[in-house]
């Protein structure tokens, strides 16, 4: 009998996720992750203004079949992304612990906020329209109704590694925005970006239609200025601008913003005490949402 040839592991190629595919980064060039005592877990892409702008593009592209998908079907396609992420649930345990130094009780407990929180916004895709629409009495014989509709593509820096929520955070940043017909693109934690692009592999595999939602994985400070400036993003949520590169930096972005009309969700002033196991509300499901009124004569 012959001897057995130990055998070499299969270290994971970890790539973005844009328009529902898995490219490497424009430049080919990675950086090294680590792990919270500084030791190598992988080579994540390092995402470049190109990479943005393709995602951005790719986003574009999907906006109009994603808004037009009735809200009931949005609904079914968050809770299946709830479904399997819940069926590679010790994965994603063992990325967030690593990635930010906790321990497997606490990141499995993340992971199922994460879970739940799918859950939680899939149940809102066809009751958020109760909340942020209605019929407005007039006076005159006329029907005057408001109804919310998505603002488009929103750019969103996520929530940064450091305080446990590289997954949480990003799930309580995106979710939202495509509950509601939105498409995103989004700068992962650049600290803890693997769980991010795990997500992406989830995605891909969760009846979310390319392009919906969009994972980059680099320096903020490369991918974020991209999105804030670029013209045919129409929303900025800065969750984690704060985090990766500082008040200056995020005051920055939102003056990009403005530049171009942009709806802006600032980021909070203490990162750390942002708490992303809170009951998430709605504030986020309205943020990027239009108002369109529209009259019609009573009796025809």
């Amino acid at each position: 009998m012959s001897d057995v040839m130990p055998r070499l592991d299969v270290f994971k190629t970890y790539k973005l996720y844009v328009g529902g595919k898995f490219p490497r980064s424009e430049s080919g060039r990675v950086y090294e992750v680590t792990d919270a005592k500084g030791q190598w877990l992988a080579n994540a892409p390092l995402g470049t203004r190109k990479d943005t702008r393709d995602a951005v593009l790719a986003a574009r592209a999907a906006v109009k079949g994603w808004a037009g998908t009735t809200a009931y079907n949005r609904g079914q396609v968050l809770y299946r992304v709830a479904e399997m992420l819940q069926g590679r649930r010790e994965q994603f345990t063992a990325e967030v612990a690593t990635a930010e130094g906790l321990g497997a009780k606490k990141a499995a407990a993340l992971v199922d906020a994460a879970i739940d929180r799918w859950v939680w916004y899939a149940g809102w895709t066809d009751k958020v329209a109760q909340i942020a629409g209605g019929a407005n009495p007039v006076a005159g014989p006329f029907f005057n109704l408001s109804t919310p509709e998505p603002t488009g593509v929103v750019g969103i820096v996520a929530p940064q590694a450091g305080y446990g929520y590289s997954l949480l955070g990003l799930v309580s940043v995106v979710a939202p925005a495509i509950a509601t017909g939105n498409t995103v693109v989004v700068a992962a934690a650049a600290g803890a970006p693997l769980p991010a692009l795990s997500l992406g592999e989830v995605l891909a595999t969760s009846d979310v239609p390319g392009g919906v939602v969009n994972i980059l994985s680099g320096k903020t400070a490369d991918i974020a200025p991209t999105l804030a400036s670029h013209q045919d993003v129409n929303a900025l949520d800065l969750a984690g601008a704060i985090a990766a590169d500082g008040p200056g930096a995020a005051a920055q972005l939102e003056a990009s913003a403005a530049d171009t009309l942009k709806r802006v969700v600032r980021p909070p002033v203490d990162p750390s005490a942002a708490d992303w196991t809170d009951a998430p509300g709605t504030e986020r499901l309205l943020s990027f949402l239009e108002t369109k009124t529209v009259w019609h004569p009573m009796g025809i």
